[in-house]
């Protein structure tokens, strides 16, 4: 989805998460992720290239504003990630010839002069994101990988899976007061076997994770939805 514009608009940074975001050791990729990194400033790009760094992200750089067309239309993309501002450059223009030649690709934009005209600008081009420079790199990662996850290229791991629902399953608990022995007699399931899901040491099934649910008084997809990145 489109970033929220309110948030733009106070120029509030958006806070970097960290407990409830997994690390990029807990997702797993579908294969190759092709980045491209569209900005004049060297520094910009090398940093924003370490950043990435990973083996399964091929970054491309494009420095010059006058390679930024041909490189476009030269290969597919997975993310783009864009400077608002190039010389010589409308940024309507770099929106139109991404509509055109990567139609699929998620935008994410960059700029060091940030405005509310430069926002709208973004949303109406369904931008995902939008980032003032200087920025925060693990801010930068988190956005990136978020973009990933919703295109169905980045996914949490097995073990990162289990342990997450084993948190939210946990706390869940905790904030209703409720022991293992209680949980054990509402879901019929052994109380080890409780400590193992919630320790994320043990996959449940489907059948368990609905009788866990049940017990504290949530929908299965809500707590699906408690492990998503947000």
């Amino acid at each position: 989805m489109p970033f929220e514009l309110q948030d733009r608009l106070l120029q509030t940074p958006r806070p970097v998460r960290t407990a409830t975001h997994a690390p990029m050791r807990d997702l797993q990729s579908s294969g190759d992720i092709k980045i491209l990194i569209i900005d004049d400033d060297t520094s910009t790009c090398a940093v924003i290239q370490a950043a990435l760094s990973n083996r399964d992200f091929q970054t491309d750089v494009v420095l010059d504003p006058l390679l930024v067309e041909s490189a476009l239309r030269a290969g597919e993309y997975h993310l783009i990630i864009l400077d608002y501002v190039l010389p010589g450059l409308e940024a309507e223009q770099v929106f139109a010839w991404i509509k055109e030649s990567q139609p699929d690709a998620k935008v994410v934009v960059v700029t060091g002069y940030p405005s509310v005209d430069n926002v709208l600008s973004c949303l109406r081009a369904r931008a995902h994101d939008y980032l003032t420079k200087p920025f925060q790199v693990d801010q930068l990662r988190e956005i990136v990988f978020r973009c990933l996850e919703e295109k169905g290229l980045l996914r949490m791991t097995e073990e990162a899976l289990r342990e997450s629902l084993g948190a939210a399953i946990r706390e869940r608990r905790k904030a209703l007061g409720l022991t293992l022995s209680n949980m054990s007699d509402r879901t019929a399931v052994s109380l080890g076997y409780l400590s193992q899901i919630e320790l994320g040491k043990n996959s449940a099934s489907i059948e368990t994770l609905y009788r866990i649910c049940l017990a504290l008084g949530m929908k299965l997809s809500d707590l699906f939805q408690s492990v998503q990145r947000c």
